[in-house]
């Protein structure tokens, strides 16, 4: 197969993989693994794009994911988990790496392919804990600490990987050990120094206003992969180092805004994640598989009882809680970095005894014949020692797939009993505090549903304060509110405050965080000249509430003795009659066991079992001022 066809079909794989992944609420890894494993049986990558090619692109696609996950981590988001961030990053990595290597060479592999394995193994990775801590939102905390160890220390696992190489390849007169640490200094020197030049340069061009807007985006990926690959020449393998550098640096600079540039590479990173995990998994064989399978079991075991023991030591002594630290205990998936690491590894052992017999070779023309048995002999042991780290490469895989099985579908519920997140977020986020706002709350925390009451003045929020609701004074387009705001357990956003504007430019920001069909405005005010008034399009989210209704209707509904009701619909009593009985009922949220929406279109319907929380004209005495008043059994539920 020609490469454009091969690579046209793995976008369209990637992408198709992704979708169905996200339908069916499974790890989308799983999905494009087997994918990729199917592919790889019809056409190798190799065969389509040669080995120089495959892995050359391997490592800038890598570069760009891991520089797009250090765009988002911003120092002033985790000023309380400094500690705990910097444990996970240095003891919790060298414990595991630790303990994994003694657990690969107990199993068998030689110590040297052992100490490359756990290297490698030590990094998570944010191409699979982003997608888990999008279905899962956990608390802040968690969720900040999780995305930091992801993305920091992928490039640490890549630079182990590197020193372990260097002592195991060693030809130069120094010694191994000295030329591994000459290694370190040169990868963190060289990384420094292109992220000090290349940060500096690009935040003094986007300050000064010298790239347009619409080269923003491409500019810094040129810079990203440019500052990736110069890292690289000078020392190999160090450029992940540099572009996780970089992205942290850009990220933390006051006044730099690049919101539209993450959104950018968060585009590339889906596609690009998907990509390689079908290439990469396409080179596994079974047979391969088969092979490794006994020992890769026992394994993860291995691995599963690591991550315990390393977060309990490393996390010891630091403000992370009990229920923190069982989570992080229970999230330890390995993604894109540990499968491509291996896998261009597996291919530079190859190379290195490639080279010593080369330099067998000179030396036995220049008539050194104890030299040149000397590289024959070291060619040979390195060649032995390719062919056992190639039996990684199937092995991580494994690894890979058992991982993000167990850790991603295994730890909603954890999270849900710990009480730091729910596997089935059904919270609404309220922007504003109108005078409906609180007894809507309150009726959806009697049906189990939480939520955040948002408003700019704290006066605003005295009576959801009083009945114990969970409030946030701050604006809600506020950088706090956008970014830094714990949404656990929040699944719907209304934004409802009295200027359609602000509600408009809130519904954009949040789309981007509960996603656009979980967003919703109150409808606009009516304006006289509404294709001059009206916002764009593109900028409203979803319409809230049947009938829709806007700010000054709803509150004109509230002083005339309308009320929050609940009332559940059954089969002798749906939607029909509920509209029959009360015509002139708002209803606002759609409750149900598996899921609570909100209300939209003219005259909302809803299955049996479901209940209709709801602005209901009462009359004095409380009951429903139009229709028969509904009873707690039969025909007609109770309106409370």
């Amino acid at each position: 197969m020609d490469p454009a066809p091969y690579l046209a079909l793995v976008v369209a794989l990637a992408v198709v993989c992704q979708w169905v992944a996200w339908r069916w609420k499974v790890p989308s890894l799983l999905v494009l693994l087997l994918c990729g494993f199917a592919l790889g049986r019809v056409e190798s990558p190799d065969t389509v794009l040669g080995q120089t090619m495959l892995f050359s692109g391997v490592k800038l696609a890598v570069g760009i994911i891991l520089f797009e996950g250090a765009l988002g981590l911003r120092l002033r988001q985790v000023p309380d988990l400094g500690k705990p961030i910097l444990r996970l990053c240095t003891w919790t990595v060298l414990i595991t790496w630790v303990l994994v290597t003694l657990l690969a060479w107990g199993l068998g592999f030689d110590l040297r392919a052992a100490l490359l394995v756990g290297a490698i193994l030590t990094v998570t990775g944010p191409t699979v804990i982003n997608p888990i801590l999008r279905t899962l939102r956990p608390t802040r905390r968690v969720s900040q600490l999780l995305r930091w160890e992801g993305i920091v220390v992928d490039p640490i696992g890549a630079i182990l990987g590197v020193l372990v190489l260097q002592v195991v390849t060693a030809t130069g007169r120094a010694g191994p050990w000295a030329d591994a640490a000459l290694t370190l200094v040169r990868a963190v020197g060289v990384a420094v120094l292109l992220t000090v030049l290349v940060g500096w340069l690009l935040t003094w061009m986007m300050r000064e206003d010298l790239i347009p807007d619409y080269l923003q985006g491409v500019t810094f990926l040129a810079a990203a992969l440019g500052s990736m690959t110069a890292s690289n020449t000078v020392q190999p393998e160090s450029g992940l180092l540099t572009v996780t550098l970089l992205g942290i640096l850009l990220a933390n600079q006051t006044d730099l805004h690049i919101q539209h540039i993450i959104e950018f590479k968060e585009n590339l990173q889906v596609l690009f994640v998907g990509a390689l995990f079908i290439v990469l998994a396409g080179r596994v064989e079974p047979a391969q598989l088969v092979e490794v399978a006994p020992v890769a079991a026992v394994f993860v075991l291995g691995l599963v009882v690591i991550r315990v023991v390393a977060i309990g030591v490393g996390l010891r002594g630091t403000d992370v809680t009990r229920a923190e630290r069982t989570l992080l205990m229970s999230m330890a998936p390995r993604g894109i970095v540990a499968a491509a690491v291996t896998s261009i590894f597996a291919l530079e052992f190859g190379h290195a005894a490639d080279h010593a017999i080369s330099l067998g070779e000179a030396a036995r023309e220049d008539g050194d014949a104890a030299q040149a048995a000397a590289l024959f002999e070291r060619a040979t042991d390195l060649h032995a020692l390719s062919v056992e780290v190639d039996r990684l490469v199937p092995l991580v895989f494994i690894v890979i797939v058992s991982t993000v099985a167990l850790y991603g579908l295994g730890v909603g519920r954890l999270a849900e009993r710990l009480g730091l997140a729910t596997a089935s977020p059904r919270g609404v986020l309220f922007s504003g505090a109108a005078p409906w706002v609180v007894p809507a709350a309150k009726r959806l925390r009697e049906l189990g549903v939480p939520s955040v009451i948002v408003a700019r003045e704290r006066a605003d929020l005295r009576a959801a304060r009083m009945s114990g609701l969970r409030t946030e004074a701050a604006s809600i387009i506020s950088e706090y509110a956008v970014e830094d705001m714990d949404l656990a357990g929040i699944r719907s956003m209304v934004c409802a405050t009295r200027d359609d504007d602000t509600n408009a430019i809130a519904a954009g920001e949040f789309s981007h965080v509960l996603g656009r069909s979980h967003v919703y405005t109150l409808k606009r005010h009516e304006d006289t000249d509404r294709a001059r008034q009206a916002t764009a399009g593109h900028l409203v989210g979803n319409i809230a509430f049947s009938p829709p209704m806007d700010y000054d209707e709803l509150l004109q509904r509230t002083r005339n003795d309308h009320k929050v009701t609940s009332t559940e619909l059954t089969e002798e009593y749906g939607s029909d009659e509920f509209w029959n009985d009360h015509p002139e009922a708002v209803v606002l949220f759609v409750h149900s066991e598996e899921t609570t929406r909100v209300a939209s279109g003219r005259r909302q319907s809803g299955e049996a079992g479901s209940t209709f929380v709801a602005l209901v004209p009462v009359g004095a005495d409380g009951t429903p001022a139009t229709g028969p008043v509904p009873t707690t059994t039969g025909a007609h539920p109770a309106v409370a």
